[in-house]
């Protein structure tokens, strides 16, 4: 078994979606970043690459490379977790928590779950994702 842990944080920044888990939510402000700037899908990515001793994120996309410019964060996703299964790996659990004052996501947090179980070919009873 291996262990993989995740982390990321962006500005809230007026002129862009807040996308999170792969759904855009309404708010006034959206996350900065190269690609869309999905914080949880970016922290989740990193993880599964720890655990598979693959680097990280930005080493796999790096923001100096054009081709990412605005990238759906759920391909990014889908391709890390492509890199993980051809290593040999596969996700027993997901567990993530979502920090943030605002706004509210929990009426959006079953769509995540969906999005990330289709993504991470993984049983949804196997990710859990907490906001607070």
């Amino acid at each position: 078994m291996r262990i993989g842990q995740g982390f990321d944080v962006h500005a809230l920044v007026p002129g862009r979606p807040l996308i999170l888990g792969g759904v855009t939510i309404p708010f006034e402000r959206g996350l900065e970043g190269h690609s869309d700037a999905d914080v949880l899908l970016h922290a989740i990515c990193d993880a599964l690459l720890g655990a598979a001793a693959l680097g990280d994120i930005g080493h796999h996309f790096p923001d100096s490379d054009p081709g990412w410019k605005n990238a759906d964060s759920r391909v990014l996703l889908r391709d890390v977790y492509r890199r993980v299964k051809e290593g040999g790996y596969r996700l027993g659990n997901l567990d993530a928590t979502l920090i943030l004052q605002a706004p509210r996501v929990a009426p959006y947090l079953a769509q995540m779950l969906d999005h990330l179980a289709a993504d991470l070919e993984t049983p949804r009873p196997q990710i859990n994702l907490k906001a607070t």
